[in-house]
């Protein structure tokens, strides 16, 4: 017991590679050598390895068994040698995934997919952005970044890479070049909001310095801030303060027309806002056509007032947006 001790203490220490190599070699060459030594019961290398496979892994099925003195000898080298070493790879393993599992956790693994989307700063907001995301898109990949000690939200599709966005390497581990969108949201455990948007403009700028040509959005607290983030190229805004205090404002005015605008924000209920690529055939009836498709055309990009330019014929880069429920929007989509 106490040599077997000190072997496998030894063991222990070699690198995972060897002991992989060593237990592929030492799993051939018994199976070749009790087909040598007892050819008429293992008649073939494959009868010999499946007698192998089946002693150290300690399954024991019977169907094949050494009858003499050499192959039962290389049976009880199996037995001190083959289950302990086999036993440790499986232990490798194991330890393997847990390793692996602990650090995409601890966000230390490196994203190297494309076409991915990339969420800084985690709050309850970052949170309901991903449930849209993941309506709207069920096989989306999506990147969060934060400085949390452990990933807010793990799947197949979501990951966590730890760190401060505004440092390079952090953006870089979560492949910011090949990314399609960032959205920056701030943060909301700085309660002046002054002190909010400085932190996300010096994520912006770090962002804009690595990839400049992937579309970032970001949250400001502050209107008189977006000017400094112009500066920068950054794509969109969204004014958090202002677009709640407009929500309620017109909920005051105009009782339930919040659940409008809930109902067009969100994927999982009613009818809602969706892009559509522009028809060959469509020169400047584009409205009735999707009319009776029970679709309702509202707007070119942002401009809102495209039902007053229904004489007008449609640009062959417009980008159309419609309200309609989801089975309307993927006959239409499938028709374009």
């Amino acid at each position: 017991m106490y040599l077997i001790r000190k072997f496998l203490t030894k063991v222990v220490h070699i690198s995972n590679l060897a002991i992989f190599i060593v237990s592929l070699l030492l799993i051939v060459s018994t199976a070749w050598l009790i087909m040598l030594v007892e050819r008429e019961t293992f008649p073939t290398f494959f009868d010999g390895l499946w007698w192998v496979m089946t002693t150290v892994t300690t399954v024991g099925y019977g169907d094949f068994y050494p009858v003499s003195i050499g192959g039962r000898l290389i049976g009880v080298f199996l037995y001190l040698f083959g289950i302990a070493l086999i036993g440790l790879v499986l232990g490798k393993i194991i330890e393997a995934f847990a390793i692996y599992r602990k650090r995409r956790e601890e966000g230390e693994i490196m994203y190297k997919g494309k076409n991915h989307y990339i969420i800084i700063g985690w709050s309850q907001k970052a949170k309901y952005a991903i449930r849209e995301m993941i309506n709207t898109d069920k096989n989306i990949e999506i990147i969060i970044i934060d400085e949390l000690e452990k990933a807010p939200i793990l799947d197949h599709n979501i990951h966590y890479i730890q760190g401060n966005a505004s440092e390079r390497n952090v953006l870089e581990k979560a492949n910011i070049k090949e990314a399609n969108t960032v959205l920056v949201f701030a943060d909301d455990k700085i309660e002046n909001g002054q002190l909010a948007d400085g932190k996300t403009l010096l994520i912006a700028s770090t962002i804009e310095s690595i990839a400049p040509e992937v579309y970032t959005i970001v949250e400001i607290m502050e209107e008189i801030h977006m000017k400094n983030l112009k500066y920068m190229n950054v794509d969109e805004f969204i004014l958090s303060h202002e677009t709640i205090s407009s929500l309620f404002v017109r909920s005051a005015f105009r009782k339930g027309i919040s659940n409008i605008f809930s109902q067009l924000l969100k994927h999982a209920e009613g009818d809602d806002l969706y892009y559509i690529p522009t028809h060959s055939k469509w020169k400047t009836d584009a409205f009735d056509a999707l009319l009776e498709k029970g679709a309702t055309l509202v707007a070119d990009r942002d401009q809102l007032n495209i039902n007053r330019m229904l004489d007008h014929t449609i640009p062959k880069d417009a980008e159309l947006y419609v309200i309609c429920d989801s089975e309307s929007h993927q006959r239409i989509l499938e028709e374009v």
